[in-house]
């Protein structure tokens, strides 16, 4: 394949939601029998049952991935989304959403099967959110959705982990990385969740070993996909695994292991933390937009830094100002 420059900075792959999002408590997700804090999966009668369980709320085009290129935008990176969606109502306002904010977004709407997903999250007063998904129409996601010259316009695929469920998207992951280096681009992925790790643990083992150049993973991840209790020694094993691995730890911050080297950055100060929903997502965003624009590892952790301390002092997944404005008073 010959190679071209590109005129894309990021490819983000991943399921094609709209996020429905409501305040709570902590009784009534133990009543509803959720589990706090995590991402359950659920049919299409649990998600109306859910629904109207649900206070008032927010509707929003989502999706772990979705929501990282709304972040990259925001940021001015050139980004381009890849996702499944129906030929629905909810499908016609996450193509309208995800190009109003300057992604282009062309894979087809199915015109048959599941309508487009939505995703139910419950926010308690601590600001955790617990997340139930009805996957939809993302199912049918496959390696005839993955356009490989689209693939090569850009510097960085990205992966969203959630959608590493069924065997079709993971040929389609597969065939996204085989494109991609083909090309001599680079592939990122995000684990998503810790009790997603704990269902593909191996498989995404082999995945980030033959495949990834770039890691995201939160504390909770990556204790899980190593097996152990202590962030010292999961760190000396991602080392290992790929080349660069961008580690959260939430008012910790975050550790950076690019190669030999590793990268402390501090949390960014928040006034309050209002809804967690899209930290991890956004924090990828600033790191990829400075990953794409020559940045150095701890300056690429600290845009997601910025990125993930905005979104989580409002209710919401993705920013509601300009991140690249908002980084630039920062580095002020």
């Amino acid at each position: 394949m010959a190679e071209t420059n590109p005129d894309l900075d990021v490819v983000c792959i991943g399921n094609a939601i709209v996020d429905v999002l409501a305040q709570t408590d902590d009784a009534t997700i133990e009543r509803l029998g959720m589990a706090k804090g995590a991402m359950s999966l659920i049919d299409a009668d649990q998600a109306e049952a859910l629904y109207r369980e649900m206070a008032p709320g927010v509707e929003t085009s989502g999706g772990s991935a979705g929501n990282t290129a709304a972040g990259l935008a925001s940021f001015g990176s050139r980004v381009a989304y890849i996702g499944k969606i129906a030929d629905d109502q909810l499908g016609g306002i996450f193509r309208h959403d995800i190009r109003a904010i300057g992604a282009e977004f062309d894979t087809p709407a199915a015109s048959d099967g599941p309508p487009t997903a939505r995703c139910l999250i419950f926010i308690t007063p601590d600001a955790e959110r617990t997340m139930n998904t009805f996957l939809g129409a993302c199912v049918n996601l496959g390696p005839d959705d993955i356009d490989g010259a689209l693939l090569a316009r850009a510097k960085v695929t990205y992966l969203e982990g959630y959608l590493w469920d069924r065997d079709e998207a993971k040929a389609a992951f597969l065939k996204a990385a085989r494109l991609a280096h083909e090309a001599n681009r680079r592939v990122a992925l995000t684990l998503s969740d810790a009790f997603c790790v704990d269902r593909h643990r191996d498989s995404f083992r082999e995945l980030i070993n033959g495949h990834v150049d770039v890691l995201f993973a939160n504390e909770a991840e990556i204790l899980s996909l190593y097996q152990t209790d202590s962030f010292d020694e999961a760190l000396q094993h991602v080392r290992d695994d790929c080349a660069i691995a961008a580690l959260t730890r939430s008012e910790k911050g975050a550790v950076i292991v690019d190669g030999d080297e590793v990268h402390v950055v501090d949390a960014e100060p928040v006034a309050k933390v209002v809804d967690t929903t899209g930290a991890g997502d956004q924090y990828a965003a600033g790191f990829l937009h400075g990953l794409t624009h020559g940045h150095g590892p701890y300056d690429c952790g600290r845009l997601g830094g910025i990125a993930a301390a905005e979104v989580i002092g409002h209710i919401g997944p993705r920013p509601l100002v300009s991140l690249k404005e908002l980084a630039a008073k920062r580095a002020g």
